[in-house]
């Protein structure tokens, strides 16, 4: 079975890990993805995206300069390895590839704030690949208000619904530049109040890359039933998220903090029963969050597969979940 994820910090990990010193590359490494996993899981395409923690970098590095790092990273890791991979910019470029027995790369970006409410920076970073875009990240910026990150303490970090502040000005103006490009306006880490202004306002489907269901499981981070029925009725897709915290309740944990795939197809069976089956894909958070389930890595996505079968849904409902949904997106916006 195919896969289509549309959300990754591997790249942004390799930089890292580069920077301290240690040896780190695409092809083979101690992360959650590389090539080799991807090629067993079996893969069509991976979104990588450029992170940036603008907290941490406060004062270090400006964020388009590190942004830019990360794409160089990006370029010149997987450029090395033409026969396993190409880096896309349409889906036409997605169709060639698997034609041709390649899997696919393409470039996202995770925190509006790198534009620095600049469109002609969205622009430029159009122009170098990258084909979704986060308003937000866990701090507020020039587009929007994230759901509250509030740093407490070791281990008291508390994220609180944003339910008052949306989009500025600035990012109606950014989502509005986004749907002309070509862009997927991305929701994900968006305050509850900007999702449902970007449910208000786009024209065009647009995607939660990597989310779960809050009836599920009531972290602020994960969509309520009004906005998945948002995204669905828009025509978008929200990807379900492999991170412990947003897949189960903390009073449900056991010791050790655990979860399952079962916990996976329970917001999967949300996500279809408010937003149809048409609008739930997958958004790993691979090498950007803690995952404590079956699926260690990318290697092990067929798991999740056979488990859905198991489970009673048909190959078709499978084949949208894993991949077609998140295509039909990129096919009407990725020209």
């Amino acid at each position: 079975m195919k896969v289509a994820d549309m959300h990754c910090d591997t790249i942004a990990e390799i930089y890292a890990k580069r920077q301290a010193g240690e040896e780190c590359g695409i092809l083979k490494n101690n992360l959650h993805i590389d090539l080799e996993k991807m090629e067993r899981g079996d893969y069509a395409v991976q979104n990588f995206a450029v992170f940036a923690h603008m907290e941490n970098l406060k004062g270090k590095m400006p964020l388009p300069e590190y942004a830019l790092r990360l794409i160089d990273t990006f370029f010149t890791e997987l450029r090395r390895y033409p026969d396993r991979i190409g880096i896309v910019r349409s889906f036409r470029d997605i169709e060639k590839n698997m034609a041709e027995g390649r899997m696919s790369a393409l470039l996202t970006m995770e925190e509006g704030a790198i534009c620095q409410g600049k469109l002609e920076y969205l622009r430029i970073f159009y122009e170098l690949g990258v084909r979704m875009f986060t308003f937000t990240w866990n701090f507020p910026n020039e587009l929007a208000y994230p759901n509250r990150y509030e740093y407490l303490g070791p281990g008291q970090d508390s994220f609180v619904p944003e339910t008052e502040k949306g989009l500025t000005e600035k990012g109606f103006e950014f989502l509005e530049e986004m749907e002309r490009l070509g862009i997927i306006a991305d929701v994900s880490h968006l305050g509850d109040k900007g999702i449902l202004d970007v449910i208000s306002h786009a024209k065009r489907p647009f995607v939660a890359s990597h989310s779960g269901a809050r009836a599920v499981c009531r972290h602020c981070r994960n969509l309520t039933d009004e906005m998945i029925r948002g995204i669905g009725e828009k025509g978008g897709v929200m990807g379900v998220n492999y991170f412990t915290e947003f897949l189960r309740d903390k009073e449900k944990f056991g010791d050790p903090m655990k979860t399952s795939l079962d916990d996976m197809v329970a917001h999967i069976r949300r996500i279809i029963r408010v937003g149809g089956i048409d609008s739930v894909g997958l958004g790993s958070d691979f090498d950007g969050a803690a995952v404590s389930m079956e699926i260690t890595n990318a290697g092990d996505m067929q798991l999740l597969a056979a488990r859905l079968e198991k489970e009673g849904f048909s190959t078709e409902e499978i084949e949208k979940i894993f991949y077609k949904n998140v295509f039909r997106v990129y096919r009407e916006i990725l020209k």
